[in-house]
């Protein structure tokens, strides 16, 4: 199974109505994810599935995936990918719920990063960098027996937005 792990575009620092959940994309952040989604289909990535934090700025990021994957069934939200989430959750839902070889995840940081220490370290603190829009690749022969994952690539939106312009 390949996990593509992406941090929500860049965001309001605030919304409307002083409620984190409600923080929507800028402008320029919806734009440069549009960009990084064309990145990936160029590099040939494929979605089964899009999977969701249900915070608005999260959830149009997945949008926007889907859009540019020209997805039916675009996204699912999962309260387990909120900021607060448990990482164990997300995986045991992942278990449950869906059979795919490609799964988007679409959150927030430090979630994302806990989940990498989970799969990649066994929970260790894995130091890294997840930009907003940043994309990291994990794979797994199996999540449902051990919760180990090998980190492939960890890619920065400027790379993807470079790769979509050439």
């Amino acid at each position: 199974m390949n996990l593509y792990l992406i941090r929500h575009a860049i965001a309001e620092e605030e919304s409307s109505s002083g409620e984190d959940s409600q923080r929507a994309l800028t402008d320029k952040g919806a734009k440069k994810m549009r960009q990084v989604a064309k990145g990936l289909k160029i590099l040939g990535i494929e979605f089964d599935f899009i999977l969701s934090s249900p915070y608005l700025r999260a959830y149009q990021t997945a949008e926007i995936l889907g859009d540019v994957f020209k997805m039916k069934k675009k996204v699912v939200q999962s309260e387990n990918l909120t900021p607060m989430g448990d990482p164990d959750l997300l995986l045991a839902e992942i278990n449950e719920k869906y059979s795919v070889n490609s799964l988007a995840i679409v959150g927030h940081e430090p979630y994302l990063s806990t989940l990498v220490s989970l799969l990649v370290a066994g929970g260790a603190p894995v130091e890294m960098t997840f930009k907003k829009g940043g994309i990291c690749h994990l794979s797994t022969d199996d999540l449902h027996h051990t919760h180990k994952a090998t980190l492939e690539w960890l890619l920065t939106p400027g790379v993807m937005v470079e790769i979509a312009e050439r």
